[in-house]
């Protein structure tokens, strides 16, 4: 189905309300778990036994991405690919935005659960996105909305990460290869100096603000003191969760509709938000499932442990009921917004900022996603967390990869970070490197950062310890 036929698609169900959308669901996963089967080796090993037909993912053995990164070669379902080929190709940065094998998008993730993971989104999932991205402005703007947007000429900044093969870094680069296309959106590079990104904005003049939860948060306050002045009619928070409050004081700032997504990087068209700040999951191409620590469900209205996430869309590297980490309640009835889409609140992602002093100014803000997309350009990195043990004193803690140059590694995220801080004015805050490995939270996660409390945080074991 071409993309025309996948947008009719999504607006034709979603109207049809949720027993056609729950019928798309299980015709797809047993279409997925077919294919699967036939042409991943992993796959046709872990589903031996089980039925011709799969139309209940809780038929399905539970994955990882520590397990299905480990079998990545048996895993993808094209033979061409290799993990050395993929590693390769996303340790140089003079590809990003470029097609593996001319066909695959490839992304990475930071790591947050501990294993560093490679994806590639065939040209199936990609359509599938924009279909879907298209239903989500839907639900977003009112006709006069688009009027509106049009009249200011249709402007779109997007505030993220440029550099290394994260989804918006990808996104980026083909947009800058796109002359039309860079006329009307805006691509700003999150760690650029707050002062500057606020002149870059107010010269650009958005008709749409896309940016980081945590960076939208920073600029509602710059637009608040004055210093920002643009009037978009959207504001599209993305990775990071905010307290329900920051929302709308955002929205109060700009004067415009706030609206979030929560999303990974192996389904990225995972859920939009409403305007009773649920968000509303995909479910004719998605299914999650809520879950205890035995991974059996959850009922709606109670918090999981973690998450199971089946992607209906991608078949290169199917994802099929993989345990995403991240802890989510399903609403018990249904939306007051009137989305028949089930509709969820995440906890387990919330934006830290780290915060710094400045002598005669106001004190500066770094979010994380700012540090985790700067140093993915430093190969070598399997995990790293920044600690802020002072207001002016960070600790670097770092898990390179086996065989790689640790004494290399560390001066090269030094110097990434030392430009960083420069950049934002802060020269006085002074980086060391940690002798500890970086440390899981109780869920099970690692922070990228730790931001300064008055309880110094916890130094963690020793390695070999």
């Amino acid at each position: 189905m071409n993309v025309l036929g996948l947008m009719l698609d999504a607006r034709r169900v979603h109207k049809q309300g949720e027993e056609i959308l729950l019928r798309r669901q299980r015709d797809r996963l047993a279409e997925i778990v077919t294919y699967a089967r036939n042409h991943s080796a992993y796959y046709r090993e872990l589903y031996h036994g089980l039925p011709e037909r799969v139309s209940d993912a809780a038929l399905l053995p539970v994955v990882s991405k520590k397990t299905l990164m480990a079998r990545f070669d048996d895993w993808v379902t094209d033979r061409k690919i290799s993990l050395a080929q993929v590693q390769s190709f996303v340790d140089d940065p003079a590809r990003v935005g470029e097609k593996f094998l001319g066909q695959y998008t490839a992304l990475t993730t930071s790591g947050t659960t501990g294993t560093r993971g490679l994806f590639l989104l065939d040209q199936h999932s990609l359509a599938v996105t924009t279909a879907l991205s298209t239903r989500m402005l839907g639900a977003w703007l009112a006709p006069a909305d688009f009027l509106r947007i049009a009249a200011q000429g249709g402007r779109i900044a997007m505030v993220n990460a440029t550099g290394g093969h994260f989804a918006s870094a990808a996104a980026a680069a083909g947009l800058r290869k796109n002359r039309f296309r860079r006329r009307l959106i805006g691509v700003l590079p999150v760690q650029l100096p707050l002062p500057e990104l606020v002149t870059r904005l107010n010269t650009f003049r958005p008709a749409i603000l896309a940016s980081y939860a945590g960076t939208g948060a920073l600029l509602g306050s710059e637009q608040q003191a004055g210093r920002l002045r643009i009037d978009p009619i959207l504001v599209v928070l993305s990775a990071e969760g905010l307290p329900a409050a920051e929302y709308d004081r955002i929205a109060a700032a700009f004067g415009a509709t706030v609206r979030q997504s929560y999303a990974a990087t192996e389904c990225p068209f995972l859920t939009y938000s409403c305007r009773e700040n649920w968000l509303h999951v995909n479910s004719d191409w998605v299914l999650l499932e809520p879950v205890d620590t035995n991974h059996q469900p959850v009922p709606h209205g109670q918090q999981s442990h973690t998450t199971l996430l089946t992607n209906l869309a991608n078949r290169v590297q199917p994802i099929l009921r993989y345990d995403l980490g991240d802890s989510v309640l399903v609403r018990p009835d249904p939306c007051p917004c009137g989305d028949p889409l089930p509709a969820i609140r995440v906890h387990g992602r919330t934006a830290d900022l780290l915060t710094f002093p400045v002598r005669d100014g106001e004190p500066v803000s770094i979010t994380p996603l700012t540090i985790s997309s700067l140093l993915d350009n430093v190969p070598g990195i399997e995990l790293l967390q920044v600690v802020q043990t002072s207001p002016t004193e960070l600790r670097l803690r770092l898990h390179v990869k086996a065989g790689a140059g640790a004494e290399r590694i560390w001066q090269a995220a030094r110097t990434e970070i030392g430009k960083l801080l420069i950049g934002h004015h802060l020269a006085h805050v002074t980086l060391t490197r940690a002798d500890e490995l970086p440390q899981q939270t109780p869920g099970g996660k690692y922070r990228t950062v730790i931001p300064f409390t008055a309880s110094p945080p916890d130094a963690g074991p020793k390695p070999g310890t």
